[in-house]
């Protein structure tokens, strides 16, 4: 390499430069006998052609820089010039539309991503700029598109690793948002490109505080995209759409969008994609799913404001339930039972009456007991317990004769997910202990002093979001679906991209508080009860109520257990 490949780096021949840029994409992990000097003097050759007067050499160099960036010690020379580094390949950006130019641009973004914050604006920028003229080049430029799939990867990249300062996103809008807008508005015009605009429209929903009013203009066309021509996108839709519900709730009810055929609240928009993912033949267990996830956001986030949608929400919940009833694998099932957990926690004395309207109370009570035993999810687990405890809420004299005789196994329920949940949180925690330890080693005596001043500060909710996206990812699911890889439905759901005000409530206070507030109302009906319940259940009971109450005292001025 030293003696054949590096002079022709300043060769006078532009196809022998050319080649020298060829040669190192193809020996980058060859190593070196030295100590470093060659390998400093061939990132060196090598940036000097990105500014080569022939465009061909520019590209190979920029491509080259890919594998070198990779190598052991290469970060030593490139950082110090990395502004400029980025500078040339927005110029050979701007000069052809090359897919493989646009991944070597990536490739720095992933590698010196702690130190790409100060570019991240002039990135974003200028990928969005590169995104536009690169579409614009006509649909026969297979080049000019595949690099403009490249550019919202690359944007993607950049909002990922700005994640911990969503105030950047601000900055960022006046680009992203146009863009956004343009892939969903356009009946399906831009359908490569819709999952990268779905994955910046969910960090862009989701990090920062509020939702700018700009932005709410892609809510009405991620319905109409859902409705016309992107139903197999929903996996990716799901997201940003919760976010809009979660962060602007009033916004979110009070909104109306112009359709051809008259005005359609968003609210009603949200019920339509339910409707239609949940009771399409051709829908696949997991998309149905996802879709039932939003009926629990806008239980969650819009309480005491949605009673009249209580019938639509048991009507297609109930209907699914009824189709997964004999269902070996109760996956669909669990969503189910979390949406009406959901209901009863939002309204026990309405969500009752209307599971009494259709007589299937019992029925539905019964299997959902019987479905704990199946119960892995934290989410489940949780709607399970604030479902049935909020039940208890109510008078015993005001509950239908059918709740009445199943309170004991109310009570027994509740009790033992409550039990599991305590356990499997402290395993959690007794598991993170083993591993500080481990990781700590002889440091163990020292005291955390926070953040260095050069290490990013993190924050382990949004970290949990951004690995549940990345599973979501341009090459994950969705894309093995389009390629024909059909989805997997007995394959457990996530729970990691789901938030709400749930989050807050502590179902072990919260189980306490209505337990005890029942038998103070009505202490010789909860005695009677409590003569009933077998005393397994009582004592892991009275456990839990030590434990709530313990829980109090440590934290101080006590919080209430729900909101």
């Amino acid at each position: 390499m030293v003696s054949s490949v590096f002079p022709d780096f300043n060769s006078p021949v532009g196809f022998l430069r050319c080649r020298a840029c060829w040669m190192v994409q193809r020996f980058s992990e060859a190593p070196w006998s030295d100590d470093g000097t060659h390998l400093r003097n061939l990132i060196q050759l090598v940036l000097q052609r990105l500014s080569d007067p022939a465009l061909p050499v520019q590209i190979e160099a920029s491509k080259a820089l890919r594998y070198l960036i990779e190598v052991e010690g290469a970060d030593v020379t490139l950082l110090p010039v990395l502004p400029q580094i980025l500078n040339e390949y927005f110029r050979i950006m701007n000069e052809i539309g090359n897919d493989e130019v646009v991944a070597a641009l990536q490739v720095i973004i992933d590698t010196f991503g702690e130190h790409i914050e100060p570019h991240a604006i002039a990135l974003v920028t200028q990928l969005s700029t590169a995104f536009k003229n690169y579409v614009g080049a006509g649909e026969d430029d297979d080049d000019a598109a595949m690099a403009a799939a490249q550019c919202l990867e690359c944007i993607n990249t950049v909002l990922k690793g700005m994640c911990e300062r969503p105030e950047m996103y601000r900055t960022m809008e006046p680009h992203l948002i146009p863009l956004i807008l343009q892939i969903l508005g356009n009946d399906g015009e831009y359908l490569e490109y819709v999952e990268f605009a779905l994955d910046a429209l969910t960090f862009l929903t989701y990090f920062p505080p509020q939702i700018s009013p700009q932005l709410w203009d892609a809510f009405p066309l991620l319905y109409n995209a859902f409705d016309k021509w992107a139903f197999d996108y929903l996996m990716l839709m799901t997201p940003p759409l919760n976010n809009f519900i979660a962060k602007d709730p009033n916004h979110f009810l009070n909104a109306t969008a112009n359709f051809p055929d008259g005005p359609k609240k968003y609210i009603d928009l949200i019920f339509s994609i339910v409707s239609k993912t949940v009771e399409e033949e051709h829908s696949s267990e997991s998309e149905a799913r996802k879709a039932l996830t939003l009926y629990m956001s806008v239980l969650h986030n819009c309480v005491g404001r949605v009673d009249e949608y209580l019938p639509t929400i048991n009507k297609v919940t109930l209907n699914k339930l009824g189709q997964q009833v004999n269902n070996d694998v109760p996956l669909t099932r669990l969503i189910a039972f979390q949406v009406l957990g959901s209901a009863l926690y939002y309204n026990p004395q309405l969500e009752l009456a209307e599971l009494e309207s259709r007589g299937v109370t019992h029925q539905v009570f019964s299997q959902w007991m019987k479905d704990t035993k199946n119960m892995d999810k934290w989410l489940s687990k949780k709607m399970t317990v604030l479902g049935f405890s909020s039940i208890l809420r109510l008078p015993a004299s005001s509950l239908p004769q059918s709740v009445v005789s199943m309170i004991p196994d109310i009570i027994s329920t509740v009790v033992n997910v409550t039990a599991k949940m305590k356990e499997e949180a402290e395993k959690g925690h007794d598991d993170e202990d083993d591993n500080a330890i481990e990781e700590d080693g002889d440091g163990g005596d020292e005291e955390f002093e926070g953040f260095d001043e050069n290490e990013d500060v993190t924050n382990a909710a949004n970290e949990a979001y951004v690995d549940a996206l990345n599973k979501l990812s341009a090459s994950g699911d969705v894309a093995q679906f389009l390629m024909g890889n059909m989805w997997d439905d007995d394959l457990e759901d996530d729970d990691d991209d789901y938030y709400s005000p749930i989050d807050r409530v502590d179902e072990l206070l919260y189980m306490k508080e209505i337990l005890s507030a029942a038998f103070q109302r009505e202490p010789e009906i909860y005695q009677q009860v409590q003569a009933a319940l077998p005393a397994e259940t009582v004592t892991t009971c009275q456990q839990l109520f030590a434990a709530a109450d313990a829980q109090v005292a440590s934290a101080g001025p006590a919080s209430p257990a729900h909101l």
